[in-house]
């Protein structure tokens, strides 16, 4: 006997969607879950803070041709 097909679970939803659906999920639990208020905020501050940090050094340090590696190594194109 051969083993049954079953088809691959599909969404509908694509894009802008999800993205509506996944902030709605995060303003429930913000509402609905003090601690995951605190955690948020924390979580947040910490993006916020390594997102400042890599910016600035990249502000401050760019990158030049010389730290590039050869992506090139034949010389085609």
């Amino acid at each position: 006997m051969e083993p049954a097909s079953h088809p691959k679970p599909t969404t509908s939803l694509k894009g802008p969607a999800c993205l509506a659906i996944a902030l709605g999920v995060v303003v429930v639990l913000l509402i609905a879950l003090p601690a995951y208020r605190w955690f948020f905020l924390i979580s947040m501050g910490i993006g916020l803070a390594v997102a400042g940090i890599l910016f600035l050094w990249h502000r401050l340090r760019p990158i030049e041709e010389k730290d590039l590696e050869n992506k090139r190594p034949l010389g085609l194109g």
